[in-house]
């Protein structure tokens, strides 16, 4: 999974930390309904914004229940239950199966393999109620190794893989808010992939793998850093522009600290981090 669609939890009210633990809670629930706790496990932040969102737009009917998990069992939880939810826990099954059979077949993990085998009963049956997703997350798939087999430096082409992906992961319903949702998934999703490129250059580098950005930081070693922050703030403003065309009222504070704010996170760590050891270079 991604990662990097996190909320910035340090400028959400108290009111929206609780409403944004409920749904992240709702999606662990969910997911155990669908696989199990095998399931649970492939819990993360990036589908949960997935839900907010669709749960925002559409308002399916929501219910708010209790429940005591492996993690806290202690006392019990509050979560929500709806649609949109269970959705968001169907598409988690889909990348991930796919996530794990990617790092089985690079890195030759068994452990992947049998994470992967584990949900593939729960992924085929999925796959037969949403054959549009799971088509666009196997043309990703596809097109990703296709790039890297041919060592495409066109990160604007390869990064549109998953653009395109997560644009039609959005589009729950191909309605008449399915194009401005497609939008937005597309822009987030190149924004993703420039971003775990970036993330990931240092140690593909060392071992020799591919990654697109790295044409660009020795054909332009001066501009690369410029050349990135640009590329990822032009992607999350037409996100942020497509998103709000949407008739969203009810979560909007804490869609708008994830899209504005808590994506960017990540990416200021990474500053911090290449600051910090340059300093310790220096010196």
């Amino acid at each position: 999974m991604f990662g990097y669609i996190n909320a910035d939890l340090r400028q959400l009210s108290e009111t929206d930390k609780t409403k944004y633990q409920q749904f992240y809670c709702g999606l662990c629930h969910a997911l155990g309904e669908v696989a199990g706790l095998k399931g649970q496990i492939l819990l993360n932040y990036d589908l949960c914004f997935l839900a907010i969102l669709l749960q925002s737009l559409y308002e399916p009917e929501i219910t708010s229940n209790k429940h005591r998990c492996i993690i806290h069992p202690f006392r019990q939880r509050d979560f929500y239950r709806s649609e949109a939810i269970k959705y968001a826990a169907d598409m988690d099954i889909l990348l991930s199966y796919h996530s794990l059979m990617d790092h089985y077949l690079d890195d030759n993990s068994k452990i992947a393999k049998l994470a992967a085998n584990s949900i593939k009963s729960k992924y085929e049956a999925i796959k037969l109620q949403y054959p549009r997703q799971a088509a666009a997350v196997e043309n990703y798939i596809s097109s990703l190794t296709a790039s890297e087999l041919d060592g495409e430096t066109n990160i604007d082409k390869v990064s549109s893989y998953t653009g395109e992906m997560l644009g039609t992961l959005l589009n729950w319903k191909e309605d008449s808010w399915g194009k401005t949702l497609h939008c937005m998934g597309f822009h987030m999703g190149k924004f993703i992939y420039i971003l775990d490129a970036y993330e990931d250059l240092k140690k593909d580098e060392k071992r020799g793998r591919y990654n697109p950005l790295s044409y660009m930081k020795n054909e332009s070693p001066k501009e690369y850093e410029t050349f990135v922050r640009i590329n990822l703030t032009s992607l999350m403003a037409e996100c942020a522009k497509s998103f709000e065309r949407l008739p969203i009222v009810e979560n909007a504070d804490i869609l708008r600290n994830i899209i504005y704010s808590g994506v960017w996170t990540k990416y200021e760590y990474l500053q911090i981090k290449e600051n910090k050891n340059t300093k310790e270079v220096k010196q």
